[in-house]
């Protein structure tokens, strides 16, 4: 069997929850410690059109990051113009989401890089097709998983909602980011959230992104630690 290449697949608790952001911030610094990583973003939606063409700005964005100049049609399979899911945007369109094209996109970028990080959109559920989630893709990748939440209220249930649901289908996750993406003063959820998410889980959090802030070396380092979880600790189930 082909090992599998090293990388991450990064989602979120929600959508704007700033995946693009953290994910290249990540790749900038990859690229800083010498380490060949490419990028993917494999459905871009609420793409402009510029010069006739759409223009999917997070996969760029993360290009740009990494450094790379491979095929956006690799780094890009797929990319709509209304900002919906993947399934609702491509249908609109009178379009479907071919999983096998993006594994396919995936394979290539593997062969061109060490490290590969790989974007989804909005959360693990979100469905590409009427039978097939970033979550089956996820696993299909076969990458750890990064998760990325707001450190608000309601985080609690989003989080953990979302480690479950990566629990019951054995993928392994690196660990929880917490993205600051708004500039505003830390209140009670902010301070304690963390913590909680962490004691419950038993999901480490590998890194907090303050505001515009470019620094991830910390969350990088915890990225490349082999010190990753499945959430062994929680055990919602029954209650």
């Amino acid at each position: 069997m082909k090992k599998s290449p090293k990388g991450i697949f990064i989602t979120g608790t929600d959508t704007g929850v700033g995946k693009t952001y953290v994910a290249s911030r990540i790749a900038e610094e990859l690229r800083c410690r010498g380490i060949d990583a490419g990028v993917m973003k494999p459905v871009e939606t609420g793409c402009k059109k510029v010069l006739g063409e759409l223009h999917p700005s997070d996969a760029l964005a993360l290009m740009n990051a990494a450094g790379v100049s491979d095929s956006l049609s690799h780094v890009n399979p797929y990319r709509f113009s209304r900002p919906l899911a993947p399934l609702v945007a491509a249908g609109l369109e009178r379009k479907r989401i071919d999983p096998g094209r993006i594994r396919k996109a995936f394979e290539a970028l593997s062969q061109r890089h060490e490290f590969l990080i790989v974007e989804g959109a909005g959360g693990i559920l979100v469905p590409l097709t009427e039978r097939y989630c970033y979550l089956d893709l996820a696993g299909d990748l076969g990458l750890p998983v990064v998760i990325v939440a707001r450190p608000g209220l309601g985080t609690i249930n989003h989080t953990l909602l979302t480690i479950r649901a990566l629990r019951e289908r054995k993928a392994k996750i690196s660990g929880v980011v917490f993205n600051y993406a708004e500039s505003r003063k830390k209140g009670t959820a902010e301070r304690t959230s963390p913590a909680v998410i962490e004691r419950i889980s038993g999901i480490r959090l590998i890194g907090t992104v303050h505001y515009r802030s470019a620094n991830a070396e910390g969350m990088v380092d915890n990225i490349l630690s082999p010190r990753s979880r499945r959430g062994e600790r929680m055990d919602l189930g029954g209650q």
